[in-house]
């Protein structure tokens, strides 16, 4: 791809104010899951893969929790496609979610449960997923004798 730029110094300079971490989404559903008793690293590094970071991390039962940008990650219902700059846009876009299915993969090989959901999505039913899961996990460490 070419090296095209973002159509401003105005769009460059929002950009690299948007939250990397603790988005509204995040802190909803953390608050329910600490709530209920769950004890989880924010923000975790992604094991052997540099810059990459695990929203929320429950390190013991490896599952790791992604709440994605629906704009940022492409969700399938709210994803926008930018007008201007377009080209730049797409592949930007692109590579956030060829990064996404990287990083997914990494996880899953190194024996992780990967759990991802959009922003929009409620956090009372990402808290209700994320806690099953974490149930499931303990419960497949103990009886595999790893936890």
């Amino acid at each position: 791809m070419s090296q095209i730029r973002p159509s401003s110094p105005g769009v460059s300079a929002r950009m690299s104010r948007q939250a990397r971490r603790d988005t509204k989404p995040e802190v909803a559903v953390r608050k329910l899951l600490h709530a209920a008793g769950y004890r989880f690293r924010v923000n975790a590094r992604v094991p052997d893969m540099p810059r990459r970071t695990i929203d929320i991390a429950f390190t013991r039962a490896k599952v790791a929790v992604m709440i994605d940008g629906c704009f940022w990650h492409g969700c399938p219902v709210h994803a926008t496609q930018p007008k201007s700059n377009a080209e730049w846009w797409r592949g930007k876009l692109d590579r956030n979610m060829a990064r996404d299915a990287e990083t997914t993969d990494h996880l899953r090989a190194a024996g992780w449960a990967v759990l991802r959901f959009w922003e929009h999505q409620p956090p009372g039913q990402v808290a209700e997923v994320v806690a099953k899961a974490v149930e499931r996990e303990r419960t497949a460490r103990r009886q595999l004798g790893q936890a």
